[in-house]
């Protein structure tokens, strides 16, 4: 219909608005759209800008781990420093925050947060994020917050990180349409946050984006006007899924924990004496499976491979038959 010029820096005027009527709707959060939303290529490029945004050189980031790929990257590409700590099976690949409290410097400038989580599945509890919180506070932090998978968590409720006391004002929240849509293709994420901060985050996206492609906005437009209900009923197919994966590792002997949310199984690999990376390349090479090392989101990812069910069921029973078939062969 002829739209095909640029948008505003901001992003599509109408997509704004009907992002920040969808936070007042579900989260019961207020963002003005004229000036606290930034329409983004994709959450990835928002992480970018939100670091980019906040850090001075040796400006120090807290990770938790294991955690998607780009995060570290961006906080150095930055200038910023990564500050990594892991997380574990034994705590549901949750993070400690006694170890967050621990890892706080003179220099640390924020918290990186993304529950549910990328690689694991994990989700967070309100109890937990309170906790985050509350040491971003006594610390005067930001809190970055990737929530890109919170319509696909499967037990309770997601908590949006801002709407809990005293996180607005220093949160930059992060999402879009790749997952609870299936938009991944469309590249269209957004941030919202505070003014000042929003403000930072566009002058640089105007300048190496300029704005996210059109196209991809009035899709997004589209989506989050008309395709609730649609999305609803591939979440509860993404359920369906990671019980029958889940139960498939487990039955192949490889430990592995439920995942609350996303659309990914982090099992065990260790009994099997092989590191993340010969047990993925060998399974491909054996059985043209395709997992993910491990090792590719973080140190403590050594010892798991990362299996996405965003896929068939068919095809996820083909690849569990294969996987035991590696298994008792090895």
């Amino acid at each position: 219909r002829g739209r095909t010029g640029y948008t505003s820096n901001y992003g599509l005027e109408e997509l704004r608005t009907a992002i920040a009527a969808y936070l007042r709707k579900h989260e019961n959060l207020e963002y003005n759209p004229e000036n606290q939303i930034l329409i983004t290529v994709g959450v990835s490029e928002a992480m970018d800008l939100a670091m980019r945004a906040l850090l001075n050189p040796g400006d120090e980031v807290i990770c938790p781990e294991p955690c998607y790929v780009s995060y570290k990257p961006c906080i150095m590409l930055a200038g910023g420093v990564p500050v990594t700590i892991p997380t574990t099976q034994q705590t549901a690949f949750r993070v400690e925050p006694d170890r967050i409290r621990a890892a706080v410097t003179p220099k640390t400038k924020a918290i990186l947060v993304s529950y549910p989580s990328n690689p694991t599945g994990a989700v967070a509890t309100r109890e937990l994020l309170e906790q985050i919180v509350a040491i971003a506070r006594e610390h005067d932090l930001y809190i970055v917050s990737d929530e890109i998978y919170d319509r696909l968590t499967y037990e309770g409720r997601h908590t949006c990180l801002p709407t809990l006391p005293g996180a607005y004002e220093r949160t930059i929240l992060l999402n879009g349409f790749s997952k609870a849509y299936a938009m991944t293709g469309w590249r269209i994420g957004y941030a919202a946050g505070a003014p000042d901060v929003i403000e930072a985050m566009m002058k640089i996206h105007q300048y190496t984006m300029l704005c996210a492609p059109i196209m991809g906005q009035m899709a997004a437009l589209e989506a989050i006007k008309n395709g609730y209900e649609d999305s609803q009923q591939m979440i509860e197919q993404y359920d369906q899924r990671r019980r029958v994966i889940v139960k498939g590792l487990n039955d192949a002997g490889l430990e592995c924990l439920m995942p609350g949310g996303a659309f990914y199984a982090f099992p065990s690999i260790r009994r099997t004496g092989l590191t993340s990376d010969e047990f993925a390349e060998r399974l491909l090479m054996a059985e043209k499976v395709a997992v993910v090392p491990g090792s590719a989101f973080g140190d403590c990812g050594e010892g798991h491979i990362r299996c996405s069910y965003a896929t068939s069921i068919d095809k996820i029973e083909l690849a569990l038959e294969r996987i035991a078939r590696f298994i008792a062969n090895l």
